[in-house]
Formats: structure tokens, sequence, C-alpha cells
């Protein structure tokens, strides 16, 4: 329908180039019609889009003419008016695309700008993956912003994976020699209620129900994460997880990232900030040397979910590494792979591999941040997660 509205969109789409119609007259001539008049506030909008998504002049195809400049003030100002006419979800595309297609990372090296740039966490990953190109002076900043990110996802994850976790672990084990702090008092009293003594007023239990006996946690939880450049926003989502996870005494967490090195950070997890810049992102692949660590991990197979987090491009030995998987599935590890974790869910990966894990019963798919803590907790009571998948 061609309303005035269509008008402005494909005005804005098509930019300055499709200020004058072909209808009449040629593409750039003045015999044309105006295809839609903008008014002040579009002519803003359409300004940060043409500094963005304009053509380039050695790209005489393009829709558009690019160029942000190359001075601090100029790319400060278009992340102030980006913030001002979208909304913060297509202002974090459009920093990621400004990062990416008119190469501002090296402006990331300067406080001011940093301090003006959205949090997100494609942001994030982008600032770890320079690591220690960052200046001195930026680092404080670029620690601000991934804090920043931290507390929004926490917000938003902590919670459903602590109920999720709370649901699942397994604390029905019945200990028939409880100490006091182990005993299950509800159950007790239920099965000793023949046992109430009238002239008292009490029970006096023949028999105490414990929990499981009380070790520093009833399910180990085992996260190996790839630190290739692809995937570097799953790297942000898993540290985050993985810190919520550490803080909940009924499971272990162990957080293992890898590229051609591993880094074992569990010691880090107190602070998601620092498992982030504890990684390494932008390295090559080695999945078996990982997982050849983390096998060594597992003292209590039946009480273990491994997660291993990866596209599965191995650069290391592919035969070597589909043998290990087989081999840490049949000690009753519940082996999971996540092709990604990330607000897409559409990774790309290497589909043979991918094939092959799941060739072993070994379920293997892509996920959400939000679908993640339900995926986790079915994990945990080993439910099928055929309704997790993405």
């Amino acid at each position: 329908m061609n309303t005035p509205e269509s008008q402005r969109r494909w005005r804005l789409i098509l930019g300055a180039s499709a200020e004058m119609s072909i209808k009449g007259g040629t593409r750039n001539g003045n015999t044309g019609t105006p295809l839609y008049s903008l008014d002040p506030t579009d002519i803003k909008i359409d300004e940060t889009l043409e500094k963005l998504y304009g053509r380039n002049q050695k790209d005489k195809d393009g829709p558009r003419s690019a160029g942000l400049g190359g001075s601090s003030p100029q790319v400060a100002r278009w992340l102030g008016d980006i913030r001002t006419y979208f909304p913060s979800s297509v202002v974090s595309i459009m920093q990621k695309d400004a990062i990416e297609r008119l190469d501002l990372k090296k402006l990331l090296f300067e406080p001011e700008i940093l301090s003006t740039v959205t949090p997100d966490v494609n942001l994030v990953a982008t600032l770890v993956s320079l690591g220690s190109a960052l200046p001195s002076k930026s680092k404080a900043t670029a620690r601000q912003v991934v804090q920043k990110v931290c507390e929004r996802v926490l917000q938003r994850i902590e919670q459903p994976t602590r109920e999720a976790i709370a649901g699942s672990v397994n604390r029905g084990k019945k200990n028939l020699r409880p100490r006091h702090n182990e005993i299950d008092w509800l159950r007790t009293i239920k099965r000793n209620l023949k046992h109430y003594q009238s002239q008292y007023q009490t029970i006096i239990p023949e028999r105490l129900v414990g929990y499981g006996r009380k070790r520093t946690s009833l399910q180990d939880i085992i996260i190996v994460v790839d630190e290739s450049g692809s995937m570097a926003p799953s790297v942000v989502y898993a540290s985050i997880f993985a810190a919520v996870m550490a803080s909940i005494p009924s499971v272990s967490t162990r957080f293992i990232a890898f590229d051609t090195n591993v880094a074992d950070l569990s010691d880090k997890l107190a602070d998601p900030v620092e498992v982030i810049f504890g990684t390494q992102l932008g390295g090559g692949t080695d999945i078996n040397q990982a997982m050849s660590y983390a096998q060594t991990l597992v003292t209590r197979p039946s009480d273990t979910v491994m997660i291993l987090i990866s596209d599965l491009y191995e650069g290391g030995n592919r035969a070597e590494l589909l043998k290990r998987i087989w081999r840490i599935k049949g000690m009753g590890v519940n082996l999971i792979t996540l092709l990604a974790l990330n607000d897409d869910g559409a990774p790309a990966y290497d589909k043979d591999m991918a094939m092959a894990f799941a060739q072993m019963d070994i379920p293997t798919f892509a996920t959400t941040p939000d679908a993640f803590p339900p995926l986790i907790g079915a994990a945990l009571a080993r439910r099928s997660l055929t309704d997790q998948r993405l």
C-alpha cells in the first residue's frame, strides 16, 4: 500500500539517492518528482543512517554514501544521535555494524567514546577481543562497560537460573543416618507420626530421614566454552551463567575456556567480569585438548552435567575428539553440546561434526540465554531436552 508512511520508510531505507523518483525523469536529473519530503526529525534520522550505511565512493552500486569521519567528537555525536532516534535494540545493531563496517575499534581506545556507547553483549565481546591492545587509560572505562552489561544480564537470568536448579537438583535421595544438619524434618515427622506421645505432646522419631549426604554440592556442572571469534557472545553469556551457578551451593561449577590452549577459570567465578576478562577471544580451536582436560575433572559421572559450547570447527584431531566424546558419554556423564548461546540462536557450525555428535545421542543444538535456565534444569534432572531446542 502506497501510504505516506510507507513512502517515508522507503525513503529512509533507500537514502538521499531516492529523493527524486525516476518517474518522468532521469535518476539524477531535476525532472523527477520528489519521492517523499522528510520533516526535520526524519532529516536527522536520515543523516545518522547515511553516515553508517551510505554508499562508499569506491562502490558506485551501493545505495548510500558512508562515513563517520575519524574524529572522536564526530563519533560521539553520532552515538548520541542513534540513541535519540532509535530504540535500544536497534542501537546495539548499529553500534555493531559501525565497529565492523567502518573499523572503529581504534576509537574504542578512547575513554570518552567508550563512555558514550550503549553497553551490550556484542560490545563486551569486542572489548574482550581487543584484550591487551586496550591502552591503560581505557581499561577502567572498559571494565565499567562490561560491569554494566553483566548487571543487566544478571537481572535477566539470575532468578530463572536459581529456580531451575532448585527445582531439578535431586535432594530426594534418602539418608537414613543423617547428621543433624542433614535431617529432612518434614519427611521425618510424616514417617514418625505413629510414634506421637500424647503425654509429652511430641513425636519420638524411631527413624530419621535426611537428604543425600550433604557434600559441597549434590551435582557437578562443567562448562567448556570455545573462545574462537565467532563464539564471542556465547562466551560472555556462558561466563555470566557460570558465575550464577557457582553461587548455588547445591551444584559445583567448573568453567573451562579454550582456543589452542586451555584455561580453567573456575577460581574467578565469584566475579563474572573477571571471568570475561580472563578469556582470550579470537584464537584457534582445539576442542579435543579442552575435552581431555574436562574429562579429568569428572569424579562422579552419574552426577555430572558437562556442557560443551562450541561451533565444532575443530582445529585439532577430529578423530581423537570423537573418540574422547564417546568415552566421556560412556562414563555416564550427561554431555550436551550447544552450538551457540546467544540472542540469535542461529549459528554457523560444522554440520558434519554436529551430526556425528547427534549420532552418539548427544543433544546438539543452539539456544538463547532465556532458554538456558530450563535447559540446565532439565539436564540436571536428566529429563529430555527435546522441548528446549531452538
